[in-house]
């Protein structure tokens, strides 16, 4: 039975991966300041006895030091979420991307130091290709962020940093870290709260209001269930090949968000109408988007074999589903 320690365990991804981590079979720890996640999103696994709940902060040194000091794996989703929080505070988005990882880095160090035995999840995003104009993004290309005048670029930076961080415990000390960039993950207990698109557009479709597309909508994205996304995970660090190297984690699989907002009128048979709003209205004047997000996702499959159990219109129907079950 393995000793598991997941950051940011009650949010939207980090209650998924717990659930399948304790049906796994591991003894699972999660720990969770609330601030953007949910103790309700562990309402199905709190009863279970090998989990073990801890609100508190990783950007609590003790707190850190006393919840790495015996486990097997570390799982590192604890971050800022969401395009609305960035534009919004970007002071608080750098600091909670880095000084938390750095924290359980350094803790995971002193471990193998002393020779021990830990391994490490580093949670980071598509966000660090910055915009990179390339049609798609492969794991060793270029990040290319904007100016530093503009806040949205803080994310990326920061969690770049992170990946620099991971990668260097790695090389200097030995310490087996995997790195997954997250492209998109939607699902059920998704909070359209931080901008996340899917969860916004499907409660405006069920309440019948207009869905609120940016700019004119020819963004393109690649949307992936959060539970193929888990899986990926979870196979990635049994797997001994992915140590000390990057991996892309999503779909492949383009649409628009035009398109996006069409397909959930729809499947939710809704009579909600399109409606348009400027990226400054939504978030702040200086605020810059990225028009083509789509990874490659080649080193993924070569490495584990993932395909993906859930295409875009079952994700958009499991999404409907969760979220008209909450309102009844």
């Amino acid at each position: 039975m393995k000793q598991v320690l997941v950051t940011g365990g009650a949010g939207f991804v980090g209650s998924h991966l717990t659930e399948a981590l304790l049906a796994r079979g591991d003894r699972v720890t999660v720990v969770d300041d609330e601030s953007t996640g949910n103790a309700k999103n562990l309402a199905a696994a709190l009863p279970n006895e090998r989990l073990t709940y801890v609100q508190g902060s990783v950007g609590d040194k003790q707190i850190v030091r006393e919840l790495t000091a015996n486990v097997d794996e570390v799982y590192h989703l604890a971050a800022a979420v969401g395009v609305a929080l960035i534009a919004r505070a970007p002071m608080e988005t750098i600091e909670r991307n880095i000084y938390p990882t750095e924290l359980i880095l350094s803790c995971l160090r002193e471990r193998i130091q002393r020779g021990e035995t830990v391994k490490c999840f580093l949670a980071s995003t598509s966000e660090v290709y910055g915009k990179n104009p390339k049609e798609t993004w492969a794991e060793e290309d270029d990040l290319v962020f904007g100016s530093t005048t503009r806040a949205r670029w803080s994310y990326g930076a920061s969690k770049a940093i992170d990946e620099f961080m991971g990668l260097a415990s790695h090389r200097e000390y030995g310490l087996p870290v995997v790195i997954g960039r997250f492209f998109n993950v939607v699902g059920p207990r998704q909070t359209g709260a931080y901008g996340m698109v899917l969860p916004r557009f499907v409660e405006a479709a069920l309440a019948g209001k207009p869905l609120i597309v940016h700019d004119d909508g020819q963004q393109t994205r690649c949307f992936a269930h959060v539970d193929d996304v888990v899986r990926a995970v979870v196979t990635l660090m049994e797997t001994q090949s992915a140590v000390g190297r990057v991996f892309n984690i999503g779909s492949d699989q383009p649409v628009s968000i035009l398109e996006l907002a069409q397909h959930v009128i729809e499947l939710s048979a809704s009579n909600s109408t399109i409606a348009y709003q400027t990226y400054a209205d939504a978030y702040d004047e200086d605020f810059e988007d990225i028009r083509r997000r789509v990874p490659d996702l080649t080193r993924l499959r070569s490495t584990i074999g993932h395909v993906p159990d859930h295409d875009l219109d079952s994700i958009i129907r499991k999404v409907i589903e969760f979220h008209r079950h909450r309102v009844s």
